[in-house]
């Protein structure tokens, strides 16, 4: 079994969480569906709202939040490996 690349696994995690909570935020503004979910993470992410800006930083938000858990998903694995 192979290792995974910690910093790329971070990454992909992060990057792909982030887009995410960034187009849930512009879908609804835009088309008012979703709105439990973004209220949700409005409690976790500072500033996360249903408007550009919100979408901008809740984009941000989710990608240092699950770039840091992939990161440590992938080190995790990777110990198990051993």
């Amino acid at each position: 079994m192979t290792k995974l690349n910690i910093k790329a696994f971070g990454l992909s995690c992060g990057m792909l969480w982030g887009l995410a909570m960034f187009l849930l935020g512009i879908i609804n503004t835009y088309f008012n569906w979703g709105m439990d979910w973004v209220r949700l993470m409005s409690s976790i992410y500072i500033g996360y709202k249903p408007t550009l800006l919100g979408s901008v930083l809740g984009g941000i938000w989710g990608f240092f939040d699950a770039g840091v858990g992939g990161l440590v998903l992938a080190w995790i694995y990777n110990k198990f490996q051993k």
